[in-house]
């Protein structure tokens, strides 16, 4: 068994957010442990409302130099693209 803790990637959704937002990363042995120590080192000011780990090698992502390849395919579909319509002013930000 290895003496190295695994690497833990932190999540957290904040008090007004919708959605949760990757803060940073951390060192645990177990993914409870990973919550305590999340809690105790990303929300110190009471400001989330939920956590999130996730194992770092469980996390999958392209390369930044295969963006042209991997994004160029959706660029030939303009309905993708909110141009068609406006948007009222009443409605804000979406």
């Amino acid at each position: 068994m290895s003496k190295d803790w695994p690497l833990w990637e932190i999540f957290i959704r904040g008090q007004h957010g919708l959605s949760h937002r990757h803060v940073g990363s951390l060192h645990a042995p177990d993914a409870q442990m990973a919550v305590n120590h999340a809690r105790d080192v990303y929300t110190r000011r009471n400001e989330g409302v939920s956590i999130w780990v996730v194992p770092s090698d469980a996390i999958t992502a392209t390369a930044p130099d295969n963006k042209g390849p991997l994004f160029d395919p959706s660029n030939s579909k303009i309905y993708r693209h909110p141009t068609f319509f406006n948007i009222p002013d009443e409605v804000g930000s979406m």
